[in-house]
């Protein structure tokens, strides 16, 4: 009996322990940005640079650790904030579960492990991401107490991870993997205003500044707009014949215009309702977007 008591304390003490590293290290935006430099690497190789199986791993590997590296640093830091916000609150750090002591030695060793295995594929590449945690911990994080303007530094590291697939297809950074970043760079405002706007509150009882004009109001709408048009257009760019290896053919470019187009529909609402239902639409439509953007690109590059 008591074996058995033991052997049950045992799984659930497991069954703990990996619910706190998919909670501490955000599994889902971990994996979905994963997924970004996936697709970047698919639409980076070719007879010059062939697929290989170890790299794609390696690149999905060392991507989570940096990706979960970043996520540990920020609740860290956050950690008396996170504790005030609804939907924070009963994360590993701020409940108590996980120690500091505990989730900064998980973030030194994910990090180690994450520029390793990065390096291994190339050391461009093992750059890049050594540059997201730096910049998404040390810049991006502090500044969202502080000013509006940490959106567009924390989109730096956010659009890295798309173009991150094709420096390690490659071991090169030129127009394709700049054409890459942009796309996911100006993709990053209307999806993380909307992500501020439908938690306004939330984040305000944690002093976060996350709206361009710190309100919910027409301009912050406004400016939602602008910033999908401009993605919209960025993410036309390979049609024109410009960037390199990385192209659009016509029938493929016509299905990323009418999902730009989704998403703008969105974005309008969103400044016509200027609600908390429309903005989470809208977050909800931009998540879809830029996977559906990304399997576009690879299914037309093979196809196309």
């Amino acid at each position: 009996m008591k074996i058995t008591l033991n052997a049950t304390e045992n799984k659930v003490s497991l069954k703990s322990l990996f619910v706190d590293f998919t909670l501490i290290t955000k599994a889902r935006l971990a994996i979905s940005v994963v997924f970004s430099s996936a697709a970047g690497y698919l639409l980076g190789f070719s007879e010059e640079h062939p697929f290989s199986w170890v790299t794609f791993i390696l690149l999905t590997i060392g991507g989570y650790c940096m990706v979960g590296a970043s996520n540990v640093f920020n609740q860290i830091i956050e950690k008396d904030l996170d504790a005030l916000m609804d939907r924070t609150k009963n994360r590993p750090i701020p409940s108590g579960k996980v120690s500091v002591k505990s989730a900064f030695f998980l973030g030194c060793a994910l990090t180690i492990a994450g520029i390793a295995i990065l390096y291994s594929i190339n050391p461009k590449t093992a750059m890049f991401g050594a540059i997201s945690i730096f910049l998404y911990t040390s810049i991006y994080t502090p500044l969202k107490r502080i000013t509006p303007l940490s959106v567009f530094v924390g989109a730096f590291p956010g659009a890295i991870p798309f173009m991150l697939g094709w420096v390690a297809a490659t071991n090169d950074f030129g127009i394709e993997a700049g054409t890459l970043f942009l796309v996911q760079f100006f993709w990053q405002f209307p999806h993380f205003w909307a992500i501020g706007w439908f938690l306004y509150d939330d984040y305000k009882k944690a002093g976060f500044f996350m709206l361009p004009t710190k309100k919910r109001d027409k301009k912050t709408a406004l400016q939602t707009i602008l910033y999908t048009v401009w993605l919209i257009l960025a993410s036309l760019i390979p049609a024109t014949g410009f960037t390199g290896r990385l192209h659009l053919s016509l029938p493929f470019a016509v299905l990323v215009l009418l999902l730009g187009l989704w998403m703008l529909v969105y974005a309008v609402k969103l400044y016509k309702k200027m609600d908390a239902p429309a903005a989470r639409k809208l977050m909800l439509v931009s998540v879809s977007y830029i996977s559906l953007l990304q399997v576009i690109y690879v299914i037309d590059k093979f196809i196309g």
